[in-house]
């Protein structure tokens, strides 16, 4: 039985969201501005919901389920094939910021007009070119438009990123730490930085952690680091001593080492379980 090849680009409009959809939602990188109604969603354990003038994205196989679509809900919806969005990403720093950020905060305030018609006409291009297969240079220029979307997106996504990081800076301890973790924990794995950052103790910054989530500065730290590691090892473009060097590991058997005790394999067998 030959194997139906799973569309890289599909450009839907939305009024309802049945089994199907959800499913189909659920395999793709998800894009959907909402032009009016309401989705309600749990997204990561907490309960969300995506408004009109909103626009919302999340992850292929991320983890959400649907609770509830408005009677009057319209939206437009860009679904990108996994593998063909993260093998086209631009830039590998911005990538971990951006997909960090989403994974915490999936839904976004367009508040312009101008901003709107950016998002959908963004959405149109790549859809387009998408389907221009008689076009010489196809899968050039295919690769071309997918990282040009990328790039406005993250124009549309930095605003808000820059708003948050600014709120944070003026925040309570805890977020200040919350904060700087997200700027150093590619590099800074150590509770003795972040503590030196703040001004207080290790001790105290455990502490203080422990009070607000229920989790140590050390857990916190961990957690990142994991996340920003299977983040690099799903770039193929990316070899297992660059990404050591990206993470300022003395060797890449250090950071083999490392990797084995926090993920439970190699990063060799990581990535061959992906292929």
């Amino acid at each position: 039985m030959i194997e139906t090849p799973v569309p890289r680009v599909l450009f839907l409009s939305l009024c309802c969201i049945d089994d199907a959809t959800e499913n189909l939602l659920k395999k793709y990188h998800v894009h959907l501005y909402c032009h009016v109604g309401r989705l309600d969603f749990i997204f990561n354990d907490q309960s969300m919901a995506c408004n009109s003038g909103q626009f919302l994205f999340w992850f292929a196989e991320s983890r959400w389920d649907l609770i509830e679509v408005s009677r009057d809900f319209k939206a437009t919806v860009l679904l990108v094939e996994k593998n063909f969005l993260i093998d086209n990403v631009p830039d590998q720093g911005w990538s971990i910021n951006a997909q960090l950020h989403s994974r915490v905060y999936p839904v976004k305030n367009i508040n312009a007009e101008a901003e709107k018609e950016k998002i959908l006409n963004n959405f149109e291009w790549l859809c387009s070119r998408f389907q221009e297969t008689e076009h010489r240079f196809y899968e050039e220029a295919l690769r071309l438009q997918m990282q040009l979307f990328i790039l406005e997106m993250w124009h549309s996504f930095a605003k808000e990123y820059d708003r948050r990081r600014h709120s944070l800076q003026t925040g309570t301890l805890y977020e200040q730490f919350i904060h700087l973790l997200k700027q150093h924990s590619l590099t800074k794995r150590d509770v003795q930085f972040y503590a030196n950052e703040l001004n207080i103790t290790p001790k105290y910054l455990n502490s203080l952690c422990k009070s607000h989530s229920d989790r140590t500065a050390s857990d916190w730290i961990q957690s990142h680091v994991k996340e920003r590691i299977i983040l690099l090892l799903q770039n193929r473009h990316l070899n297992i001593s660059e990404i050591a060097e990206e993470m300022h590991f003395s060797s890449t058997s250090f950071f083999t080492r490392y990797v084995k005790k926090l993920l439970g394999q190699t990063p060799t067998s990581f990535r061959t379980r992906l292929a």
